[in-house]
């Protein structure tokens, strides 16, 4: 049996805007979804106690949509025109803000530098795979490769169980064969950006922990 693969159709410009926008309505849905909960708790008159509750649900899950929302703008949207710089300290707050809670957290050894807007949307890609390989939580912790506008990076993911998903190793790949649906369409979005900025980015176990690497 050969040892290549065939690779799958990829999506053309309005299937990937058309992947990318549901894959958002998707992080957004949950935190939505419970503000909307917490109202009609609030319509139906409810004990004082019942009425704080929904108030508090409310507040956090409001939070939460609003960081997911500024995450999602500069990982995702344009953020800025062609060829706009990012400051990295901005994508630092935008990845706490989505990405720590209380089970992972997050150790930032970047520089606080303006880069070309796709590195720093691929930064923040590749913190979002990284995070799927800790399911239970952990650190997350983002190096540099390099220096200057040609800097790439490194995102360690240690986490108890931590591990690593074979499909997005291979969606990674510009050899995978898989279908891209709304579920695949990030990494393989990953993957395009890393092609954009000259790099090439992959998904590896290392000892204890897995780490995507864009150099």
């Amino acid at each position: 049996m050969s040892g290549t693969t065939t690779p799958g159709p990829a999506p053309d410009a309005l299937e990937l805007a058309a992947l990318l926008c549901s894959r958002v309505c998707h992080d957004l849905i949950s935190p939505v979804g419970a503000i909307v909960n917490g109202l009609e708790v609030l319509d139906d008159n409810p004990k004082p106690e019942d009425r704080e509750f929904a108030l508090d649900l409310i507040r956090k899950s409001a939070k939460t949509a609003s960081a997911r929302l500024q995450f999602c703008r500069l990982a995702f949207g344009a953020a800025g025109s062609a060829g706009a710089q990012i400051d990295l300290g901005d994508a630092q707050a935008m990845a706490r803000g989505h990405l720590e809670d209380a089970k992972t957290k997050i150790t930032w050894n970047l520089p606080r530098v303006l880069l070309p807007k796709n590195r720093v949307k691929l930064l923040l890609n590749m913190m979002v795979i990284a995070q799927q390989t800790i399911p239970r939580g952990g650190v997350l912790t983002v190096d540099q490769v390099g220096e200057g506008e040609a800097m790439g990076f490194r995102v360690a993911a240690a986490g108890l169980n931590a591990r690593m998903p074979q499909n997005i190793a291979d969606m990674l790949s510009s050899g995978s064969a898989s279908s891209i649906d709304a579920h695949a369409v990030q990494p393989y979005y990953t993957r395009l950006l890393a092609q954009a900025c000259g790099l090439n980015v992959v998904l590896a176990p290392e000892g204890e922990a897995v780490v995507v690497t864009a150099s």
